[in-house]
Formats: structure tokens, sequence, C-alpha cells
């Protein structure tokens, strides 16, 4: 959410600047609600000036004064309690209108309208060499007879998978192998909740806009399954004030349940765009000061995880009309899949401000004895499990339909060093 008094300082550069977001954002009751508070509190401090002056007045008026003054007294009191009222009408009416209104983009976001307007920040590794047509990935996992979509929409519907033998194996092995590198690099591993209540989801910034794309689950109780860690990662730390040292730096595994809405016709087949996938989240508490370094960092923590695992990949800078509704600045971690012959998107790192921080209550106190601020939250994929699989696959397939394995992967995989037909 933001900042109700700083949006007032800076109005017109804050709109022009929420203008450059994806889609049709339509600020015209944010813009009317706006001039109202605005004209409605110089009409209170005009009549509170002026009634403060006429009872400086009053201190030495005689008595004939003071009765007639003091019944004009009367109605300058009762229209500065008629504004008093509008003015919390007013403002109860933005903060709900704010609770749909996204992050500003920082400064150092470029402007485009969409991922055209993305910027390639760098890449890493090159693209592998085939002397054959490399398959996607989940033509290989069922040649294997490791990954079965059929039995899975018997069971569930479509957008599951079963992953079977040493696909499922590798599933956790990847698991074990990020939270190891991440808790290496710092991070505090939690586990975490999956579900989580309507508060927790509006502190990250799902609710209220995007409802549609969260699973609610029946019963006395208002519980939705996570969409990812961050929400109970987050939300960790609601409503507390941190005393100590920042950053403070968290790392989780967890499934992640999205519905998908709008997601019609897009990625129908393999593991690309699923309603249940594994995720390890690294998620930050940092100083307003450094959150940007902060978030180069998050960045060159997921990158690791593709480098460990020698996967060709680039990290993008998302332009003000692709990032996500919460982020202030957003980088993509995008892995070459040779099957598709694309890059697609494998972690989303973003710094949020104080955004989730106001919604959340999540605060720092800079010093002992000093006024608690609202810390930056950060996070990002290290990685997306399930996509690690469909890059690992496609990028380390052999003609025969095997797969061989990243050396590093070899310990948690209990030595097995390639992927058979199960």
């Amino acid at each position: 959410m933001l900042d109700l008094k700083e949006v007032a300082k800076n109005f017109e550069a804050v709109v022009a600047r929420l203008q450059t977001r994806q889609g049709a954002l339509d600020l015209s009751r944010f813009q009317e609600l706006f001039a109202e508070r605005k004209k409605v509190y110089v009409e209170l401090e005009t009549h509170q000036a002026s009634k403060n002056k006429t009872q400086e007045v009053l201190k030495t008026a005689d008595a004939e004064t003071r009765k007639r003054v003091g019944a004009e007294m009367k109605v300058v009191g009762q229209t500065i309690k008629d504004l008093e009222a509008r003015l919390k009408t007013i403002e109860d009416e933005l903060q709900a209108q704010m609770m749909v209104v996204p992050n500003v983009p920082h400064e150092s976001v470029p402007v485009g309208a969409d991922a055209e307007g993305n910027v390639v920040a760098r890449t890493w590794g090159e693209k592998p060499t085939f002397l054959f047509a490399p398959k996607q990935h989940f033509e290989l996992g069922e040649k294997l007879g490791l990954l079965d979509f059929e039995r899975a929409a018997k069971v569930s519907g479509p957008r599951f998978a079963f992953s079977k033998g040493a696909l499922a194996k590798l599933e956790r092995a990847l698991v074990s192998f990020m939270i190891d590198e991440h808790n290496q690099r710092g991070y505090q591993e939690l586990l975490v909740p999956y579900l989580v209540n309507r508060e927790s989801m509006t502190g990250t910034g799902q609710l209220p806009k995007f409802e549609d794309d969260a699973f609610k689950m029946a019963g006395s109780r208002e519980l939705f399954l996570i969409p990812t860690a961050e929400v109970p990662v987050t939300n960790f730390h609601a409503d507390e004030i941190l005393e100590g040292p920042l950053p403070v730096k968290y790392v989780a595994f967890s499934p992640c349940f999205r519905a998908e809405a709008g997601s019609a016709g897009k990625d129908t087949r393999g593991l690309i765009r699923m309603h249940q996938f594994h995720k390890v989240e690294i998620v930050k508490f940092a100083h307003p000061s450094t959150s940007l370094d902060e978030l180069e960092g998050l960045v060159a923590d997921a990158s690791n995880i593709l480098e460990k695992l020698g996967l060709h990949h680039r990290v993008m800078l998302l332009c003000t009309g692709d990032m996500g509704f919460s982020s202030q600045k957003t980088y993509d971690l995008e892995v070459w899949l040779p099957g598709q012959n694309a890059f697609r998107e494998i972690s989303s790192c973003s710094n949020f401000g104080d955004f989730q921080a106001r919604r959340a209550k999540i605060r720092y106190r800079p010093a002992p004895g000093e006024k608690p601020q609202f810390a930056h939250t950060l996070n990002g994929s290290g990685l997306a499990v399930g996509r690690t699989v469909v890059a690992l696959l496609e990028n380390y397939q052999r003609e025969d339909g095997t797969i061989a394995l990243p050396e590093v992967l070899w310990p948690y995989m209990g030595g097995l060093k390639e992927i058979k037909p199960g």
C-alpha cells in the first residue's frame, strides 16, 4: 500500500508513473478523492485558524462580545466537526482505493507497455548444442515413463502431474540442494504453513485484487492455500518491530497453489503452468537505504543456483508495464529451454519498497529508542523447482532419451548420475 502522505506531496508525479503500468489503470476516482481531500483539508485549516484566532480575542473581550462571538463559534465548531467527518470519509475511501492501486515503479525501472520493453541486464553461459533435434520436457518425461499427466488428470483434473521414480527424486534433490546453497549465503530456513488467513494474503498484495487466482478453502474458517511461500514468510514478521540488524534473510520450500485464472490456452502441456508446483523462496527484510543493493544480491543468489547447475540463462530488468502489482523493481531470471527454443522465466526477484510492509505493519527500529520505520521487503524464487526440472531435462537430454545429471546433484541423488527409463 502506498503512503497516503507521500502520494499527496507528489501526486502528479505518482499518477504519471502509475500510468506507465500495464493495462487500463483507472485512476479517475483516485484523483477525484485526492482533489476533494485537498479542498476539504484547506477549508478545515482555514476554519481552525479562524477559531484559534477568535479564541485569543475572546480572552480579553467584554461580556457582550463574548456572548455574540460565542454563538458564532458554535457554528464554526460544528462546521469543523462536519469537515473532519467528511475528511475521514474521504480518507477511508482513499485507503480502500489504495488497496487496489499498484506500487509506484522505481525511477530506475524502464518505461514500457509489456514484455517487449524489458531489458537484458546480463547473460550467463552458452546455449547447449545438439546433434539431434532436442525434445520438450513432457516428451522426455513421458518417454522415460516417469511423468504422468493422464493419471493426474484422472485424479485431480488438468494442470496436475505425477512424477515417478528418479524424476520424483530429482525434485526432492533439487529442494535440498537449493536450500543448502541459500543457507551458505546467510538465509535461515523456515518450514511454513500452507494455509493462511485473509490478512496474510492482503499483507503481501494477493488480496483483494487477485482473489480469483487464489484457492479458497471451504469451511467455518476463511483460509487460502498459499500461492507462494512469500506469503507466510513475509507475514512471519507482520505487526512486529525488527530490533536487530538488517537485512533479515529467510529461505523456505513449499508447494504453491494457483488457480491460473485467465491463463486458458497457455502452456497446456507440461510442467510450466500448473495449479500445484514446488518452489524454494528467498525473502529479505531490508533497510530502505540498502534495499536496491539487496535486490541485486537476491538476484545473484538465485542466479547462483542456475550457474551451479550449468544452465544458460539471462537476467531481465522488467519494464513498468510488465511488473507485478506489489513490485517497485523486478528482475526475472529466464533459463534457456532447447526443446522450446526459447528462454522461459524460472525466477522473479522483486523489491517491494515499503508497499507490503505498510499493509502488514512490518517495521524496524533504526536505533535504540528511535521511532520505528517501515522496512523494505524483497523476495524471489530460488528457484521454481518444477521449472528447474524442465530445464535439466531439456538441457541435459541425450539422443537415446536418457538424461545426464549435473555433478553437483550426484550426492543429493544417492550417487545417481543419469536418469534412465523407469
